[in-house]
């Protein structure tokens, strides 16, 4: 028999599965309603999610990891903005090549 505890850990991981693949499903739609109605599946299941969570440490059945000191934050930031930065300046060097081509 699962416990309380099983269910509610079972179900975050249906809704962590399901999360990842509405991300696919919008990516990957070209028609704008139904990419509307998975962005709208997605965040009525990111909210579940929450819920669920804080519900799960209240209970005690999950315990979060610590929060990051604002430094740590500050440079996990700084690393992907300038990891973006040099994906677009690859990407518009590529544009540019295959425009001379």
């Amino acid at each position: 028999m699962m416990t309380e505890k099983d269910m509610v850990n079972d179900y975050l991981n249906s809704l962590k599965s399901s999360l990842t693949g509405y991300a696919s499903a919008i990516s990957e739609s070209s028609n704008p309603e139904l990419r509307k109605t998975f962005q709208q599946m997605r965040d009525a299941d990111e909210e579940r999610q929450y819920r669920l969570a804080q519900y799960a440490t209240q209970k005690g059945y999950y315990q979060p990891a610590a929060q990051a000191q604002p430094n740590q934050v500050q440079q996990i930031y700084s690393q992907l903005q300038s990891g973006s930065q040099q994906q677009q300046g690859q990407q518009g060097m590529q544009s540019g090549q295959s425009m001379r081509m």
